[in-house]
């Protein structure tokens, strides 16, 4: 089974910000396919079950808030016999410009505090991560990643996050390399053209 972790906040405060678009590609996903969410006390995350890209996924959103992410993935994993190789992790990523998505298949945190607690929960950093460029601003980034999107930008992040529904169908399906080659230079104007 494939785990596909959607990064953000819990709570309608954190909804519409930066920090939360990971939780918005899961939802989409979840939306996709039919499946509902579920509250697991035991993990402390939100999950939803289906068949996506030729298999079965579970959808996690980590009701931990963002520093604590690893506290409910690893757990996850460790649960259903999955690996890092079967992790992909949505989230995120300030060095990106807003309406850009990267595609990686390991690599350090990048100063992503969620993905920082996901390595060092699992121990590995050898798992597929989906960024999506939210731009930041210089000398206030707490502010940026948690204030709300503007009308213009919330516009362009609702094609973002349609996109990164199917760019995760690519990753999942294909593989990361060739999802790569497909995505990393995907930009909105590219809307309908895939």
């Amino acid at each position: 089974m494939k785990v596909v972790v959607g990064l953000g906040n819990p709570g309608p405060q954190y909804a519409n910000t930066p920090h939360s678009v990971g939780f918005e590609a899961v939802d989409a996903i979840a939306s996709a396919i039919g499946a509902e969410w579920e509250f697991k006390k035991s993990f402390n995350a939100l999950l939803a079950r289906g068949s996506f890209a030729g298999g079965q996924v579970l959808l996690v959103k980590p009701q931990t808030f963002m520093n604590l992410s690893g506290d409910a993935v690893a757990p996850i994993v460790k649960y259903h016999n999955a690996t890092s190789a079967d992790l992909l992790v949505i989230q995120d990523d300030i060095d990106l410009p807003v309406g850009r998505m990267r595609i990686r298949k390991n690599g350090s945190c990048g100063g992503h505090n969620g993905v920082r607690n996901i390595i060092e929960r699992l121990g590995t950093s050898s798992f597929t991560r989906l960024k999506l460029g939210v731009g930041k601003e210089r000398g206030n980034v707490i502010g940026h990643v948690l204030g709300k999107f503007d009308s213009e930008t919330r516009a362009v992040m609702d094609k973002v996050v349609a996109a990164a529904a199917k760019a995760a169908e690519a990753i999942l399906s294909l593989g990361p390399d060739k999802a790569m080659n497909a995505w990393n230079g995907w930009t909105p104007e590219e809307v309908g053209s895939r």
